[in-house]
């Protein structure tokens, strides 16, 4: 983030034992633990990019209606501009005494600007002023994210497009069921991911109104232009009730669900790649980029980045859950217990940005052992729907009949410890008479994926093409 410093003390010019910022009614600053417990300069600070756009917009707007001069709307901006630059530097001492980014924003533009600093905060609050710098830091974040489930969503298809006919076992209950292929497998995460991010561009269509205006609760009897400073910031436009702009917080909490649903998307994944890479299955090798070693045992080859990313559904789930109980509560409008929704959003959003950016090396990564898939597919009697589906269209045999005797051949199989493929035509006609020498041809895994071709299945033409499309859909987006 930034290398800027931070401090305990006043500011210059301030008084020990005093708080300028509320003026004349606190005779004395707080209490030493009051003032811990108070600030946020700790970690909203990464609000300042943030912070700073809204207050040039509503510089200009309160120049553009009068409210302040012109002038002292230019000093403001290029003020701003000079604050934001020793920010991103790491040339800004934070000072916890002025508790939060805003103050400590203003404080510095005064230092830099004088007096005109003083009208700044004309016509608004910190609790308008924080409202607006978390939706628009939450925009971001969305923004970003959208980007890089895209990114991800594009490695796994063009996986799936470079392996659409890699015969892999499909599971269900961990357990051989049928054979897939491995761009299949891909292709299904695509999908899953694609609404995980669609939630995401929900939430942020829902989140983008203004709350700046809104003032401490009730409005304020400026004559300000709403509609002009959300057009500046990129809203939609002004949130409709003061109440509601100061006090919503739901727009982090459906975020949030959104980031703790997609985490466990990504855990799914990431479980899959620690079974894959494991010497029991070998469908899959991460290089030494995504993998670790082990201090005592010169042999391992440890998945942690996966494993990292299995791990993140806790903390973000938890962020939700904190938040949500914060909120359950507080009466209108705003409150001081409102100040907790940022550490854990950040964490969280944090936590999230990184598995998806992991899981995306690691996918680009993944070398697939096609040779250890196909032979894993062909274990546990995976044709044996094939063999099912054979006698229901060659013999006329209902489906339940038809499952009960390939059950039997099954067992029949299993008890003389081969393949279904490498059961004799006499075997096949000593539980079922009828069965032909033509039901060897569906027996096979390449036949099996091959004939699954309805809508969203697992022939390998089918694969190629719905990659084909995502890779088009996911082209510059």
């Amino acid at each position: 983030m930034t290398k800027a410093k931070q401090t305990t003390g006043p500011k210059p010019g301030q008084k020990a034992g005093s708080n300028s910022m509320w003026g004349g009614r606190f005779a004395s600053g707080p209490a030493a633990i009051m003032a811990e417990i108070n600030a946020s300069i700790g970690f909203d600070k990464r609000l300042f990019a943030q912070d700073i756009a809204g207050s040039k917009a509503h510089a200009a707007m309160l120049a553009a209606q009068g409210i302040i001069s012109k002038a002292d709307a230019v000093a403001i901006s290029k003020g701003l501009d000079t604050v934001k630059a020793e920010i991103a530097a790491g040339d800004f001492s934070f000072s916890t005494a002025l508790e939060d980014i805003h103050m400590n924003v203003e404080s510095r533009l005064k230092e830099v600007i004088g007096e005109p600093a003083g009208r700044l905060h004309t016509a608004r609050s910190r609790n308008d002023q924080v409202a607006t710098d978390m939706r628009l830091y939450v925009r971001d974040v969305v923004d970003a994210l959208d980007a890089a489930l895209t990114d991800l969503m594009r490695a796994l298809a063009e996986k799936a497009d470079a392996h659409h006919a890699t015969i892999m076992p499909g599971f269900t209950h961990l357990q051989v069921a049928q054979p897939i292929t491995f761009g299949h497998h891909c292709l299904a995460y695509v999908e899953m991911l694609s609404r995980d991010r669609g939630r995401l561009r929900d939430a942020r269509a829902r989140l983008n109104e203004s709350p700046l205006g809104a003032a401490a609760l009730a409005g304020t009897p400026y004559p300000i232009d709403r509609k002009a400073t959300a057009k500046a910031l990129g809203f939609a436009g002004p949130m409709r009730n003061s109440l509601d702009a100061v006090s919503a917080r739901d727009y982090v909490l459906e975020v949030l669900a959104a980031c703790a649903i997609c985490s466990v998307t990504l855990s799914r994944m990431a479980e899959e790649i620690v079974l894959w890479t494991t010497a029991q299955f070998r469908f899959v090798k991460l290089s030494d980029k995504f993998t670790t070693g082990s201090s005592i045992m010169p042999q391992k080859r440890n998945p942690d980045a996966a494993e990292l990313v299995r791990a993140k559904p806790g903390r973000i789930l938890g962020a939700f859950m904190a938040l949500a109980v914060v909120m359950k509560g507080l009466p209108l409008a705003y409150s001081k217990d409102m100040q907790e929704d940022k550490e854990p959003a950040f964490d969280a959003f944090d936590a999230v940005a990184l598995a998806v950016a992991a899981m995306a090396g690691m996918v680009r990564d993944m070398e697939p052992n096609a040779e250890a898939m196909r032979a894993a597919a062909m274990t546990g009697y995976s044709t044996a729907t094939d063999l099912a589906d054979w006698l229901v269209r060659s013999l006329r045999m209902p489906f339940r009949e038809a499952h009960h005797v390939t059950g039997r051949i099954v067992a029949l199989a299993e008890k003389k410890a081969v393949r279904l493929d490498e059961l004799s035509l006499a075997d096949l006609q000593s539980v079922e008479s009828r069965i032909s020498r033509e039901v060897f041809k569906v027996l096979s895994v390449e036949a099996s994926v091959a004939s699954r071709t309805s809508f969203g299945g697992t022939a390998p033409r089918n694969v190629k093409k719905a990659a084909v499309e995502w890779l088009k859909q996911l082209k510059d987006r």
